[in-house]
């Protein structure tokens, strides 16, 4: 699937990993549904990006919020062609810690978000998508999800983390063998360490020393680097139902 005149929701699109991929997606001649909860950073971009471009504050884990955002890119730009899921937080917090067990909430709102949340927008985006007219291949959209390297090498402390990704990775297959059928392509993208608002708080020296333990290139990932892949999996209609790891061949240490 070409990018050119084609809609693409991204959850999570106002800053970091979505922000690059929106900036990617009109560059390349396409429309984005930001949906974020970051309405300050959201609305810059969206302005920024112009007619291409509408912002809609968004609760991955709200039916409401989620469905709201999809009418907006129906309302605005006629259809919806793709779907990339880059909203989440990332929490580091041990099981049993110094002042006893994890808080049961905590564990639960990494997984609501992560991982509810990234389904809630795939059922609804595919539902609109699944109502396209196909291309000559038959093909009626693409949906690209966000895991991380903590799938499957998560470090002490990123038991939540770690668990809400691994059902990301979990979903891909199963709903690329189900979404089959109506043409819609599903692909999961493992980030390691990239430098997003999520490390942005970090001293730089620690941020110097994430980066060095990158094999090869020893540096943090940069976000259009991100976007990079997705173009590729929207062009690449041989990709489906993988999980394809980004992170310059880094493999965690336990802590």
């Amino acid at each position: 699937m070409q990018l050119q005149g084609r809609t693409v929701i991204i959850t999570g699109g106002a800053s970091g990993l979505g922000g690059a991929t929106a900036d990617m997606v009109v560059a390349a001649g396409g429309r984005v549904l930001i949906a974020d909860l970051n309405e300050a950073t959201g609305e810059t971009r969206a302005t920024r990006l112009g007619p291409s471009a509408r912002f809609i504050r968004t609760d991955v884990t709200s039916e409401v919020d989620m469905q709201r955002a999809v009418d907006a890119a129906l309302d605005a730009f006629g259809g919806v062609d793709g779907l990339v899921c880059t909203a989440g937080i990332a929490v580091a917090e041990r099981a049993v810690g110094k002042e006893g067990p994890q808080p049961l909430d905590h564990f639960r709102r990494s997984i609501e978000i992560n991982l509810v949340g990234t389904f809630n927008a795939i059922r609804l985006a595919a539902t609109a998508m699944s109502a396209r007219p196909p291309l000559e291949s038959g093909e009626r959209g693409v949906i690209v999800t966000t895991a991380s390297v903590a799938a499957f090498d998560g470090q002490v402390g990123q038991v939540a983390y770690s668990a809400s990704k691994g059902g990301i990775v979990g979903m891909t297959l199963p709903l690329a063998r189900e979404f089959a059928r109506v043409g819609i392509r599903v692909m999961t993208i493992a980030p390691g360490t990239f430098d997003t608002p999520l490390l942005a708080a970090l001293p730089e020296a620690a941020r110097a020393s994430l980066g060095q333990q990158v094999p090869f290139p020893s540096r943090l990932g940069r976000p259009p680097e991100y976007a990079a892949l997705v173009r590729h999996i929207f062009e690449n209609e041989m990709l489906n139902g993988e999980v394809i790891r980004l992170d310059g061949a880094i493999r965690m240490a336990p802590r």
